[in-house]
C-alpha cells in the first residue's frame, strides 16, 4: 500500500530522530509497546526494514533514511497547510477574524519599500490584514516554508528562491560600511578586494542560503550587531543602499564599483491560490514599475 497516514509518519520520524523508542514513546507522550508496534506494522505495510534494532539500540536503514527525510517534509507541509488555511479563513472563519496574511522580512532591511508597499497595499479595497514577521538572517525562506508565513521580501544572492513562485521588485547598489575615522572612509569609491583584507578589520560574513562562509571574519545575524561592530572597529561589511536608513555616525558609507547588485523580490509557495495574497503581489509590482 502507497498510502501513508501522518500518524504512522508522526511515530516513525519521533523514533528516527530519537534512535530510542523509549524516548520516542516520551516525546509523543505514548507508552512504548503500542509506538513498537505501529512501527513494525508500517515496516510490514511498506515491505521494506527501516530500523535496525540490537542490544546497542536503533539504528536507520538506507530506507529509513529516506522516509525519515520524506516523512517530515511530508509533516512540514501539513502543518504548513493547517497554518495558511487558517489564516485563510476569511468569512468562514468560526472565530469571525479577518483573512490575514503573514509577510516575512529581514529586520531593518528595506524599509522605504516595505512602508510603501504595506500603505499601498491598505489602500486596496479588498485587502488583508497584513502582519509584519520580522525574520534574522535568511530566515525568510525556512518561513515561507513551514508555513509561518504567506509571502515575503527575499534578497539575492542571499536568499535563495528555489521552490517558490517570485517577482522582481528592487534592484540596489551596494556600499562598504566602515568606522567613520578608518583611511578607506576617505576614498571616493572601494573595490571588494580594498575592504576583504584589511589588516585588523576583518570582513563580516553574511549568509548565503541559511550557510555562513569560512573566515576570520565575525557571523552576522542582525543588523544592529552589524552596526555595533562596525562602530567598534571589530569588522567592515558590504550592503545594500537601502541600509543607509540605519546607519550610525559612527559609521562611513562609500560606494562599492564591484559589488554584485542585490535584488529584492516578492516571493510566495509556489502553489498558493490565495487571492488576497496575489493582490498583495500585484501592488509590488505596480510599485516596483513605478519607483
Amino acid at each position: 500500500m502507497d498510502v501513508l497516514e501522518t500518524r504512522e509518519l508522526k511515530y516513525f520520524v519521533a523514533v528516527a530522530e530519537e534512535l530510542h523508542f523509549g524516548r520516542a514513546a516520551e516525546r509523543l507522550g505514548m507508552a512504548q509497546p503500542p509506538l513498537s508496534r505501529a512501527v513494525q506494522q508500517l515496516e510490514r505495510r511498506l515491505g521494506v526494514r527501516l530500523l535496525e534494532r540490537n542490544r546497542r539500540g536503533v539504528a536507520l536503514t538506507d530506507a529509513g533514511e529516506v522516509l525519515l527525510r520524506e516523512g517530515r517534509a511530508t509533516l512540514d507541509a501539513a502543518t504548513a497547510a493547517a497554518r495558511r488555511t487558517r489564516r485563510a479563513g476569511g468569512a468562514d472563519n468560526l472565530s469571525g477574524e479577518r483573512t490575514r496574511l503573514v509577510l516575512a522580512v529581514k529586520t531593518a532591511a528595506a524599509h522605504e519599500l516595505l512602508q510603501e508597499l504595506l500603505d499601498a497595499y491598505a489602500a486596496e479595497p479588498d485587502a488583508a490584514e497584513v502582519e509584519v514577521l520580522q525574520c534574522g538572517m535568511c530566515d525568510q525562506e525556512a518561513r515561507l516554508r513551514d508555513g509561518s508565513a504567506d509571502v515575503a521580501l527575499m534578497h539575492v544572492p542571499f536568499n535563495s528562491l528555489a521552490g517558490f513562485d517570485s517577482e522582481e521588485i528592487m534592484t540596489e547598489n551596494q556600499f562598504a560600511i566602515l568606522p567613520a575615522g578608518h583611511p578607506l572612509a576617505a576614498r571616493e569609491n572601494l573595490s571588494l578586494a580594498d575592504i576583504s583584507d584589511v589588516p585588523g578589520l576583518p570582513p563580516a560574513r553574511w549568509p548565503r542560503h541559511g550557510i555562513y562562509p569560512p573566515g576570520p571574519g565575525p557571523e552576522i545575524r542582525d543588523q544592529t550587531q552589524l552596526a555595533q561592530l562596525v562602530a567598534l572597529g571589530r569588522t567592515v561589511a558590504a550592503v545594500p543602499d537601502s541600509a543607509r536608513a540605519w546607519l550610525w555616525p559612527e559609521h562611513a558609507a562609500v560606494p562599492l564599483a564591484d559589488a554584485p547588485p542585490v535584488v529584492t523580490h516578492i516571493a510566495w509557495p509556489a502553489h498558493s491560490r490565495s487571492t488576497a495574497l496575489a493582490c498583495l503581489v500585484r501592488t509590488a509590482v505596480r510599485l516596483a514599475s513605478s519607483r
